[in-house]
């Protein structure tokens, strides 16, 4: 093995240790995504976890002001644009996300709405309907494109743009995914950090968001048969864990923050393991 070749591993075992210590959810769903995929899904959300580390965890646990989390913020995109371009960084994540994006088509069109996204954390605590959908884009749906991307292009000899139709279920989903975050998370948002992503002021308003991540789960649903088959089955995964906590916040508002039972979560995962496709919501 060359040099570079084994700063490649080495960059994609740390991104790969990155997502494992994060999130238990997310590991299970990309153990049912092919190898072809597995790695490069694995880099893009590590680089989307350090990013928000930034913001949200570990630089404010270490005393950083806003005004120095920004500079970092506005660092971590440098960085990753040019090693985009050049394909090296000497930080072991990014470079892993830049290897796949090399790889499988992922431009400086979904990167930057990215960290844009990032940064309006430092910016704004409280958002209407049009600061949300903005948002929303940049913190979700482009990771869903990206991971579109993935599924598309991954170990393929020429780097094709996805169907319109796939294009539209990427982005529904990661906007599902993100406003079910919201709505678990609205608590800790409201109380610790200050902020309201959806202007929660009555049950009504949580109903209407509930009934649009229902819409979104629905429309990512139906095309998820057309993924390539070795990313169907993590992404039903991933599709049925968030339902299930769609259900429960639509069916409870509950005074801790809700999660999906280990055995329910077995139950989802060997439901997508047996090749059956994503439930659509109930009416």
């Amino acid at each position: 093995m060359t040099g570079g070749d084994l700063y490649d591993r080495s960059a994609r075992d740390a991104a790969a240790t990155v997502i494992s210590n994060y999130s238990t959810s997310f590991t299970l769903a990309t153990r049912l995504l092919g190898s072809r995929v597995r790695g490069a899904v694995r880099d893009i959300y590590a680089l989307v976890r350090v990013a928000d580390e930034v913001v949200d965890g570990a630089a404010a646990s270490a005393g950083l002001l806003p005004q120095a989390q920004r500079l970092l913020l506005d660092e971590l995109e440098a960085d990753t644009l040019a090693a985009v371009a050049r394909g090296f960084s000497a930080n072991l994540v990014v470079h892993a996300f830049a290897l796949t994006a090399r790889e499988c088509g992922i431009g400086t069109d979904l990167v930057r709405p990215f960290f844009a996204s990032m940064r309006t954390d430092l910016e704004r605590t409280t958002h209407d309907d049009e600061s949300h959908d903005a948002y929303v884009y940049g913190s979700a749906e482009v990771v869903g494109l990206m991971c579109l991307q993935v599924f598309v292009n991954a170990g393929r000899d020429r780097i094709t743009t996805p169907p319109p139709e796939l294009g539209d279920g990427a982005r529904r989903l990661g906007a599902a995914f993100q406003d079910i975050n919201f709505l678990r998370d609205h608590a800790d948002d409201s109380e610790r950090l200050g902020r309201d992503y959806l202007g929660l002021s009555d049950r009504t308003r949580r109903d209407a968001v509930l009934a649009r991540v229902f819409r979104d789960l629905d429309a990512a649903a139906a095309v998820i048969p057309a993924l390539p088959s070795d990313c169907r089955r993590a992404v039903t995964a991933a599709h049925g864990l968030f339902a299930e906590l769609a259900r429960r916040l639509r069916d409870d508002e509950p005074a801790g923050r809700v999660s999906v039972p280990r055995p329910v979560k077995a139950r989802i995962a060997l439901r997508a393991l047996s090749g059956r496709g994503p439930r659509m919501s109930p009416s």
